[in-house]
């Protein structure tokens, strides 16, 4: 990992930037989840509507610890025990605008098991937006050069990386039921 490259990008990002990331299985275009301006070129970016929402991503489940508060001891256990990794909960949610849970009270969050994009939200200081790499209805970027070829002029930054080999982007289920949304 570039510790130089992943200061750039945090720096970036508090600032109020866009940078594109490598994460398990595809890459991501990240943001500060509160800075609707940054949420706006994201979704711009994406040709995607805001009542769909965003993924989040910490550096740590602490990040997330007043959705996990909100799930009993055995629901909490099954989210911690997935994170870091490729999976996404879905978890009720009453500190997280409207930009990112869609309207529906709830977040999508995950810690990563991809080390580079779990620094980034740890260092940046909480929660990220992550939100895979593609226009609505196209395939997610899977490496560098494709985020290079579809956003490399309208992004503020590409984090060198790559993707730590899973298929994909991450699961999404709900926690509580464990239902799976995707």
């Amino acid at each position: 990992m570039n510790d130089d490259a992943v200061q750039r990008a945090t720096d970036i990002l508090l600032t109020g930037g866009v940078v594109v990331h490598a994460c398990e299985g595809v890459w991501g275009l990240a943001c500060d989840a509160y800075s609707f301006a940054s949420v706006q070129r994201i979704l711009k970016l994406k040709h995607r509507p805001i009542q769909n929402g965003l993924i989040l991503i910490g550096g740590q489940a602490t990040d997330f610890e007043a959705e996990l508060m909100g799930l009993n001891p055995e629901q909490r256990e099954e989210v911690m025990s997935s994170w870091p990794g490729p999976e996404t909960w879905t978890m009720e949610t009453h500190r997280f605008p409207v930009w990112i849970t869609g309207g529906r009270g709830t977040v999508a969050a995950r810690v990563p098991g991809h080390e580079q994009a779990r620094e980034l939200a740890r260092r940046f200081g909480g929660p990220l937006v992550s939100t895979s790499a593609n226009r609505s209805g196209e395939e997610p970027s899977t490496c560098q050069a494709e985020v290079t070829k579809n956003f490399g002029d309208e992004v503020d930054f590409i984090l060198p990386g790559a993707t730590s080999g899973s298929t994909g982007p991450s699961r999404i289920r709900v926690a509580g039921s464990g239902e799976v949304l995707r």
